[in-house]
């Protein structure tokens, strides 16, 4: 029998596969392709989703994101307030997120591990515990990850579709 830490480390794992599937092999042009000028792009997509982890943990954790911690917004050098996440980004917002995908994918995989190393170390009890107070009923730890891994997989997948789009068009 599983416990819920391992289920939840089962679905963080399946967003990595589907991320790395949607990213890797691709170029700029690729990346940044966007299906009309209010489209996200592939890059926008990875970036948004491993930037709305990474905040959703550093924050159940009591940590500093990744982001700004382990110099990884130095690193992307993008035009943009290192506590953006993406949320609420207009289409030209969209279109200043470019990145290679060996950054785009070394800066998940890193979000990746933080969360990890965090979902390991609980326990069931740890999971009732209440982390957003603004919604009504108010947020517990489970639920929190269980809606990161929601997004996340939505997100993965809008790259991947957009991966077949652009496969099918060149």
């Amino acid at each position: 029998m599983a416990t819920s830490a391992e289920v939840l480390l089962d679905g963080y794992e399946r967003v990595r596969e589907v991320v790395h599937e949607a990213v890797d092999g691709l170029d700029a042009a690729a990346l940044n392709f966007r299906v009309d000028p209010g489209a996200n792009s592939i890059a926008w997509l990875v970036w948004h989703l491993t930037r709305v982890q990474d905040d959703h943990i550093a924050d159940v954790a009591g940590l500093e994101q990744v982001w700004t911690a382990h110099g990884w917004f130095d690193r992307f050098a993008l035009p943009i307030d290192p506590r953006a996440t993406g949320y609420g980004d207009s289409a030209d917002d969209v279109a200043l997120i470019q990145a290679p995908a060996e950054l785009l994918t070394g800066y998940y995989d890193e979000v990746h591990e933080h969360t990890l190393r965090y979902v390991r170390e609980l326990t069931d009890a740890d999971l009732s515990r209440v982390v957003d107070t603004h919604w009504n009923p108010p947020v517990t730890l489970g639920v929190r990850l269980v809606s990161v891994i929601s997004d996340d997989l939505q997100h993965a997948g809008q790259a991947a579709y957009l991966r077949g789009v652009i496969a099918r068009t060149s």
